[in-house]
């Protein structure tokens, strides 16, 4: 998705959850000062005309990695389940809010990590990007700049599924997805109502 598309949708997102957007900036500029490199083609290598399954974190992923094909790309803390299993996923996207010590050591090994920018993660971007060695790449919800990119979605699950979109994935599908949790906060049950609507514009009704 194009800047120019998610953009409504972002403006409604900021709207429902009181967020700044202007903070969300600055946390991209500080994003962008922090990156040692763009590593967007290793990425878009790792997804195009690629079969790719869009891991969440939801408590069932546990139970559904025998429905995993093709190219793995991790919701944050997912990627932990992964590794513990032996699954090394090809990329991580996250806000940093669920990293481990697992990140770096998945980083080093091959893992490409989509970091995500915004208003209220802006102590995790200086403590973990630069302790990431191997391939990384820069995300916001804002407008996107050189290095820091804007693939459309919100959430590190639905940011994936829309970024193996934008790549070119050949199928996406998905493991580990319970948008129907009700034991969730408030704030949480929101971001899974938005995931279900963002992931239904590109043809997914989870």
């Amino acid at each position: 998705m194009n800047y120019d598309d998610w953009a409504p949708l972002y403006d409604e997102i900021l709207d429902y959850f009181q967020f700044d957007g202007s903070a969300d900036a600055a946390a991209a500029e500080l994003l962008a000062g922090l990156l040692p490199r763009d590593d967007l083609p290793v990425l878009d290598r790792l997804i195009r005309d690629r079969e790719v399954t869009v891991c969440g974190n939801a408590p069932t992923l546990a139970r559904e990695l025998g429905r995993i094909r093709g190219v793995v790309l991790a919701a944050d803390g997912a990627a932990d389940v992964l590794y513990t299993r032996g699954i090394l996923p090809g990329a991580v996207f996250t806000d940093l809010d669920g990293a481990t010590e697992a990140f770096p050591v998945m980083n080093r090994e091959g893992t490409v990590m989509v970091v995500h920018a915004h208003g209220d993660n802006t102590d995790l971007l200086r403590r973990w990007v630069p302790r990431f060695e191997g391939p990384l790449v820069g995300t916001t919800q804002g407008p996107p700049l050189p290095h820091v990119h804007d693939f459309g979605g919100f959430s590190d699950g639905d940011r994936a599924a829309f970024a193996a979109h934008h790549l070119g994935a050949a199928s996406v599908e998905f493991a580990g997805f319970d948008l129907d949790d009700v034991s969730v906060d408030p704030v949480k049950r929101g971001k899974l109502l938005f995931a279900r609507r963002l992931l239904a514009l590109l043809g997914h009704e989870l």
